[in-house]
């Protein structure tokens, strides 16, 4: 029973009342007997009634002839199919079904009084489900029985294809209580947008609705199922990224390469699209992009050896060291072409005391004999006898081991190549490397035509 529901209790009020009003008693007008149960009620007279008994024998009585109309009137106390039922509990019995719904027994056997759910229950099955009322009512098949269309294997339409299983995240059990995550179903307690449903829980189409609030109802359907693709969507990037692994530091990262400045400024202006991609998917266009820019590196560079009338592969390293002694002679031209310095430099040598002069020639042959000095220190060193005359001397100079230098060039020369095949890198120079040496390896590595300085 529903007590406080107010409506419940006012249709319970009415039942008992028209239980009470059907329930007074007849008797016979003629012989007096009590005719609650069956009676024949005159049609033409007014409040008169007899018993079968009366009524078979004709009896008469003041107005009231034989030849009046007439008709049977009974309580509901009889049995309609020679069952233990009687007409008046059937009738509760398909009332309590219209008022509590199907399944709820123990309220229709409330509603009817005297009957036990158990009871209720097996009668139904017997007269309406089983018995000659539901097998003429209840078709053996349902025309509205839903067909599966889909594949058992691999066919076309099979679930296996449409919706591939993931594999559970691997968290421990305090973490999937943090998160709230069910790993058997692969799922949150708590989704995006969790009011979604709220939506249309309490909508409902009535038979007397107009085209309007038809079409305001199917707005409304249409946004939650936006939602709801919007939801899942969600939970198909989480899946597919291991965002859940990710979320408590438990993913396995892979290792990567180091990105250069220019490869980590193209991918964020790619992580627009990385939710339109699958993983795999946008790490294939990130990688199509950097071959895209250096192919168009490589076109450029080849159409500029074209128009320099180049036509063979080999031709481009002899071209790249003509270009390269042609640009240092202009650079030499226009260091030979600022005079001021000179000048200025000439006037400050020219007004130095014989004193100074001496002195910087004596500071010059102790530079020169360190120098020496220098050099007969490495001469033992690893490395030295790879070493031409001028690196030697250049070693020397610096006061840098032999080996060490050999590492920072091809360092430098490797480096040198990638990018001229439009592989883009960053140097990685050993620690504890000054500055002004790297410098001058630079510039001789320049000068004698190992690199390009552009």
């Amino acid at each position: 029973m529903y007590p406080g529901n107010p409506d419940v209790i006012n249709q319970s009020a009415e039942m008992a009342r028209w239980r009470v009003e059907n329930e007074q008693k007849y008797y016979c007008n003629y012989c007096q007997v009590d005719i609650t149960t069956l009676r024949v009620k005159c049609a033409v007279c007014n409040d008169f009634d007899l018993c079968l008994e009366c009524f078979s024998s004709g009896a008469e009585l003041g107005n009231h002839t034989r030849d009046h109309d007439y008709h049977i009137v009974d309580q509901g106390n009889f049995s309609l199919c020679e069952s233990e039922w009687t007409a008046l509990e059937e009738l509760a019995v398909l009332e309590g079904i219209e008022q509590y719904g199907y399944g709820n027994w123990e309220e229709i056997a409330d509603h009817i009084g005297n009957r036990t759910s158990q009871e209720v229950i097996e009668f139904y099955q017997a007269r309406f489900v089983h018995g000659n009322l539901g097998k003429s009512c209840i078709p053996e098949e349902s025309p509205y029985k839903v067909v599966d269309h889909t594949s058992s294997k691999d066919g076309p339409l099979s679930p296996s294809l449409s919706t591939p299983p993931q594999p559970p995240a691997e968290l421990t059990l305090q973490e999937q209580q943090e998160l709230g995550y069910m790993p058997l179903r692969d799922d949150f307690e708590r989704e995006y947008d969790n009011e979604a449903e709220s939506m249309v829980s309490t909508l409902a189409v009535n038979y007397d609705d107009d085209d309007l609030e038809t079409a305001l109802k199917l707005a409304q359907v249409d946004m939650f199922l936006r939602r709801l693709k919007e939801r899942q969507r969600r939970k198909r990037i989480a899946r597919e990224y291991g965002l859940v692994g990710i979320f408590f530091n438990k993913q396995k990262q892979q290792a990567k390469r180091k990105l250069s400045k220019d490869e980590k400024e193209l991918r964020d202006r790619m992580k627009v699209f990385s939710q339109f991609h699958a993983s795999e998917q946008h790490e294939q266009f990130f990688e199509n992009l950097q071959k895209e820019k250096q192919m168009r590196s490589r076109i450029k560079e080849l159409m500029r050896y074209r128009r320099n009338g180049i036509t063979k592969l080999e031709e481009c390293s002899e071209y790249e060291a003509a270009r390269y002694k042609r640009e240092k002679r202009k650079e030499n031209k226009k260091k030979l072409a600022t005079p001021a310095a000179s000048k200025k430099g000439g006037a400050l040598a020219g007004g130095k005391k014989p004193e100074e002069k001496e002195g910087k020639k004596s500071a010059d042959e102790k530079d020169s004999g360190s120098d020496s000095e220098k050099y007969q220190g490495i001469k033992s060193a690893p490395c030295f006898n790879l070493l031409s005359e001028r690196e030697k001397t250049l070693c020397s100079s610096m006061g840098m081991n032999p080996a060490k230098y050999m590492t920072v060039k091809t360092i430098i020369i490797k480096d040198h190549v990638q990018r001229r095949q439009g592989i883009p890198t960053k140097t990685r120079y050993p620690q504890n490397l000054d500055k002004l040496h790297r410098k001058r390896i630079i510039s001789f590595l320049a000068d004698s035509g190992w690199i390009t300085v552009g």
